[in-house]
């Protein structure tokens, strides 16, 4: 069994924290904010204790328009951040073509098995930027690809369903990478 599948299968055991349902009172902003490489400030300073970054991702929720919340059962507030609120920094690729199955872990140890339920989306940066790919974790959240992992997927590339277009395939589902232009 690979690392990343054996996290996996201990995430799926617990659930997350149901944030989507719960609906709280706003108490504005504490100066919360997520920055591009994924470190997480509070006022200004870096959270130096990874346990309490990851438990406040747990409680983190994007909302249908666009901002970002930390939510408890009693309290919603702000988070600003800047690209995406987590970094997929590990991944594992087994098998090849439409049985390819790929893994992601991100900064905040979730696990996400890549496929219909959890797609991959990529975008094509600015002049010099080059592409963006992102992994759907959980609600309206998603991992921005570490830049290694940028050039990890980008030799998994392969032809598409049609033969035309190249893309990832994993657990079934085709992401294809968008036109050079």
């Amino acid at each position: 069994m690979n690392k990343l599948e054996d996290l996996l299968k201990q995430a799926q055991s617990g659930s997350p924290a149901p944030v989507e349902r719960w609906d709280p009172p706003y108490c504005g902003d504490i100066g919360l904010r997520i920055l591009r490489d994924g470190q997480w400030h509070y006022q200004g300073s870096a959270i130096p204790r990874p346990a309490l970054v990851k438990l406040f991702a747990r409680v983190l929720r994007r909302d249908e328009d666009g901002r970002y919340f930390l939510v408890t059962p009693a309290e919603k507030v702000d988070v600003a951040v800047a690209d995406a609120p987590f970094i997929a920094v590990e991944m594992e690729a087994s098998g090849r073509g439409r049985s390819q199955s790929l893994l992601f872990r991100t900064n905040v140890d979730d696990v996400i098995k890549c496929g219909a339920e959890h797609p991959l989306r990529f975008v094509a940066g600015e002049p010099d930027h080059g592409l963006k790919p992102y992994v759907h974790v959980r609600g309206r959240l998603e991992a921005l690809m570490a830049r290694a992992l940028v050039y990890d997927l980008v030799e998994l590339a392969e032809a598409g369903p049609d033969g035309a277009g190249l893309g990832i395939w994993s657990d079934g589902a085709f992401f294809p990478l968008p036109e050079a232009g």
